[in-house]
């Protein structure tokens, strides 16, 4: 496997383990759990900080778009399928990210919001994740040479220095890591939601 895709596979675990607590802490809050703007302002940043602008981000703007100019179509196929994946994925994350946003207690009816997006995108992000897995990424090496992913390697750091200060990924990864000790994910659950995920493998 090419280092960039490795880079963004070891991201995909990181996400993973993320929606594994989101998936906890929604459990937790649906049994009766008070929901904290705290909580739901990290879960938020780490969805649109990680999951999106770093991750996605990179994929967008870098492998999908090489795959596009290798002749990939980003209005039909796996690269367009991602690209509308991504935008399902923002909007259920910006419903997560207003809950966040409010003042005073959580109302019954940003409860509910927070809980009905959250129970959209952890299952919408971790089929998205295994089909790039098993499926886009074993495509893009197929149409792209070792040379194009060692320029990709380039683009990723030049990506990066530009998408945040020093040290980002590793304030990011913390978020996560903070929110996983709390709301610790259940392995069985996030297995489950994998074999879930096979139909659309193939």
């Amino acid at each position: 496997m090419s280092r960039p895709l490795t880079i963004l596979m070891d991201e995909h675990r990181i996400i993973e383990q993320a929606l594994g607590s989101l998936e906890t802490c929604a459990i937790e809050v649906e049994g009766g759990l008070a929901l904290e703007r705290a909580v739901v302002r990290d879960y938020a940043g780490f969805l649109k900080g990680f999951a999106d602008a770093w991750h996605h981000g990179k994929e967008e703007d870098i492998l999908f778009r090489r795959m596009v100019e290798r002749g990939f179509s980003a209005e039909a196929g796996p690269v367009a399928v991602m690209l509308h994946e991504h935008r399902q994925g923002r909007e259920l994350v910006g419903r997560i990210a207003a809950v966040g946003a409010g003042e005073g207690p959580v109302a019954a009816e940003e409860r509910a919001s927070f809980l009905a997006a959250s129970r959209g995108f952890v299952p919408l992000l971790r089929q998205h994740i295994q089909k790039e897995d098993n499926i886009l990424y074993p495509m893009s090496t197929r149409v792209l040479t070792p040379e194009e992913f060692e320029k990709m390697l380039a683009d990723f750091e030049a990506f990066e220095r530009a998408a945040g200060a020093v040290g980002t990924r590793d304030r990011l990864s913390a978020v996560a890591e903070k929110l996983v000790a709390a709301f610790r994910p259940d392995e069985a659950r996030m297995a489950a939601g994998a074999v879930g995920s096979c139909g659309s493998r193939g």
